[in-house]
């Protein structure tokens, strides 16, 4: 299966949508409290939009069950990486390896074939995420990597889980919406565990922001299960996660920082990866 140019330029504007909703959470106080917010709204509108949607199909509910339980792992890992490294360091680990694991595991044990530029657009894609992290001296003996590296594990867990349900689903707009109500209450519970108060507080002072931010990560998602049914998933994958080519527009022009000579030669990298899974 190759890559439509309505699913290319769709699979983007999806990625726009994941740095966006990152961004709100980069910009926010607590970037924990933030994610807990923004999930809880994610929940709400996904539940108001499954009214008008067919159900999954019942063979795609043992994926989900999967994916609820991967996502659940991924919220709870990324708090414990947090604390131990700087997202500057643990964020492009975690996203850039995630698409080429999810490439090999297809091609060895789902039988998806992907053709030569295919791989070579996978791989300068992930090279691009990961080129900036290199500038640090010693980031793979950092105490943040070995979990940063379970983490983009469990990114392509979930991935592969979560394309294989949603083509298993027959809708994969109600499959994504069902994903999202169900991983709500097990992440909010553990959040409310540890910071019951801080938790309805921050949701009561920060709802516009949650609900712009569970919007973002509800159409970015939705539009990268989509774009799976037709799309092979690693390639998808790939694309989804040239999010941070505009996370670094969105940081130097809105957030100011500062775009080094690393930043410039990772987006090059990504941009070349993209242009391959066009030809």
């Amino acid at each position: 299966m190759a890559i439509s140019l309505s699913v290319f330029l769709l699979v983007l504007f999806a990625a726009l949508l994941h740095a966006s909703w990152n961004a709100l959470i980069k910009s926010g106080g607590s970037t924990a409290l933030d994610t807990v917010a923004l999930t809880i709204a994610a929940a709400l509108l996904a539940g108001l939009a499954l009214p008008f949607s067919s159900q999954p199909a019942p063979e795609s509910w043992p994926w989900l069950a999967a994916s609820v339980a991967l996502h659940v792992c991924y919220f709870l890992m990324l708090g414990a990486v947090y604390r131990l490294g700087d997202l500057s360091h643990v964020y492009p680990l975690m996203r850039g390896l995630a698409p080429m694991a999810v490439a090999l595991i297809g091609a060895v044990f789902f039988g998806e074939t992907l053709g030569l530029l295919v791989w070579l657009g996978i791989g300068l894609i992930c090279a691009g995420i990961v080129l900036p992290v290199l500038r640090y001296p010693g980031v793979l003996r950092e105490r943040a990597t070995p979990l940063a590296l379970a983490i983009a594990a469990v990114i392509a867990a979930y991935t592969l889980v979560d394309g294989h349900g949603t083509r298993a689903s027959g809708n994969s707009f109600s499959y994504c919406m069902w994903m999202f109500l169900l991983e709500a209450p097990p992440i909010v519970l553990v959040a409310w565990w540890y910071q019951r108060r801080l938790v309805w507080q921050h949701v009561r002072l920060k709802w516009r922001r949650a609900a712009i931010g569970g919007f973002c990560v509800l159409g970015s998602y939705s539009i990268a299960l989509w774009a799976m049914v037709s799309a092979p998933i690693a390639a998808v994958a790939a694309l989804r996660e040239t999010s941070v080519l505009f996370a670094a527009i969105i940081g130097t022009t809105l957030l100011k920082e500062r775009l080094g000579a690393w930043r410039i030669a990772g987006a090059a990298t990504i941009s070349a990866g993209m242009a391959m899974l066009r030809l």
